[in-house]
């Protein structure tokens, strides 16, 4: 979680699990073949006013928020996944609403030669 100060606000919108093919890596077969990435995002922003009103104008399109990531993820390929989540991050922060986002991505099969469970980087931005 980002360290948000205590004076900020602590709603937060959580998007979990989505899972995205796409071309990113080092090696050539990574970019040519592609695999599938995992994809999670918080963005805390003050929810007061979508609580009150009940209206999805108030509040961060969940469905968006998925969208745009996985255009991002599925898009150009990167070297890093920490391109891939700057990437996301940097766009999710464009909403100027939002005081802070992590956004992580999985590489879960990633090519190392030994047994693992998951490799993930997350980056965090905040205002």
């Amino acid at each position: 979680m980002p360290d948000v100060p205590s004076s900020e606000v602590r709603d937060r919108i959580t998007l979990t699990g989505l899972r995205v093919f796409g071309r990113h890596g080092v090696f050539d077969h990574e970019k040519r073949d592609g695999q599938e990435f995992v994809v999670d995002i918080t963005a805390w922003l003050d929810l007061t006013r979508a609580a009150a009103s009940d209206e999805l104008s108030e509040t961060l399109h969940y469905g968006e928020l998925a969208q745009l990531a996985a255009d991002i993820v599925g898009g150009e390929p990167c070297d890093l996944i920490e391109a891939v989540a700057g990437r996301i991050a940097d766009e999710v922060m464009r909403d100027e609403r939002l005081s802070a986002v992590e956004v992580t991505v999985h590489k879960p099969t990633a090519p190392i030669p030994l047994t693992f469970a998951d490799v993930a980087v997350t980056v965090a931005r905040q205002r």
